[in-house]
């Protein structure tokens, strides 16, 4: 049950980035665009699964040189993936440029942050006990 929510709050999150210029949910109807809207998030939870070990491996002298602000540049980059991939399945969602992902990608996070403080908080008391 924990997983849903967690997909349901990344779809939200993914549906407030659309507020930004160059992030477009293309699909019309409702339903159309909250299937949409649950297959990107599925989607950027499999990208940041794969390739974000990957790049802090790969990058970790740079991630420690920047004190980890080249990470908000990595989410970035694959928010920005994330829109290529879902138009190669033809998922109606598209991230224009570097910088739709970049910031799309800050609003993604803050958003599914909020969201999960439930889950969080939740852990914790239990941890408490």
């Amino acid at each position: 049950m924990e997983f849903v929510y967690r997909v349901l709050a990344s779809a939200a999150a993914v549906w407030v980035a659309t507020i930004l210029p160059g992030i477009n949910l293309l699909s019309g109807s409702v339903p159309a665009r909250i299937g949409t809207l649950i297959g990107v998030a599925v989607l950027f939870g499999l990208v940041n699964l794969i390739l974000k070990p990957i790049a802090k491996i790969a990058g970790c002298v740079v991630y420690i040189l920047t004190l980890g602000l080249i990470g908000l540049v990595v989410n970035g980059l694959l928010f920005w993936f994330t829109g290529w991939i879902a138009g190669e399945l033809d998922l109606p969602f598209e991230v224009t440029g570097f910088w739709a992902g970049f910031f799309g990608a800050i609003i993604v996070a803050i958003v599914s942050f909020v969201l999960t403080l439930p889950l969080h908080l939740k852990k914790l008391a239990n941890r408490r006990r």
